[in-house]
């Protein structure tokens, strides 16, 4: 898989070295095991996937251009698994999921790897987590029409978030940069994400 990814034009090797460092197969459901290494959104139930694995790695290349990723937020535990990457390169990963059965299982999936820098909690993302705010990065696993205030909010000062913004059939990630005069806005790569979706559940 890292070789793939290496062929698809990831280059950071801090990226590469935590994606080999997570065995993906754990995070995906038994009977989909065998395909876990694929280039390819896979199914978690409740109308969530896990992101293909280039995915994963092209928003956390891009985040960790020229810096360290610091203190995180994941939008979307999901499985856990992007997570478990992260939690290779970040200081500490705070990482929020909406469906609680979902939060469950990514509980479960991690207590095998042991990962003392990640914590998870039932929250509703597009809110944020204030009470751990600020962050020196976000990163967004479902797109919306517009990246919420909310996550702006707590970007540090010099922090940059990355999310998915637009309709289903046009969507792109959007790198937020948070300058000393305020936002500075890049429009990346398209892509497809499920919708972010407020409250808990």
């Amino acid at each position: 898989m890292v070789e793939r990814l290496r062929e698809q034009g990831v280059r950071d090797e801090r990226v590469l070295a935590a994606m080999a460092a997570v065995p993906r197969h754990l995070f995906v459901e038994e009977a989909l095991a065998h395909r876990a290494y694929e280039d390819t959104a896979l199914p978690l139930g409740f109308q969530q996937t896990i992101s293909q694995p280039f995915v994963v790695a092209r928003m956390i290349e891009l985040l960790a251009v020229g810096r360290p990723l610091g203190k995180t937020l994941e939008v979307g535990t999901g499985c856990g698994y992007q997570a478990a990457v992260l939690s290779h390169m970040a200081t500490d990963v705070y990482s929020v999921e909406r469906i609680a059965p979902l939060l469950e299982r990514a509980k479960r999936n991690l207590r095998h790897l042991r990962l003392p820098n990640v914590r998870l909690k039932h929250a509703d993302g597009s809110l944020g987590l204030p009470e751990a705010a600020p962050f020196d990065t976000i990163i967004v696993a479902a797109a919306g029409p517009t990246i919420p205030q909310a996550l702006l909010d707590q970007l540090a000062p010099g922090g940059r978030l990355l999310m998915p913004v637009g309709p289903s059939w046009e969507q792109v990630l959007v790198m937020m940069e948070r300058r000393a005069n305020g936002f500075s806005e890049t429009r990346l790569d398209p892509v497809r994400f499920v919708p972010l979706v407020a409250g808990v559940e």
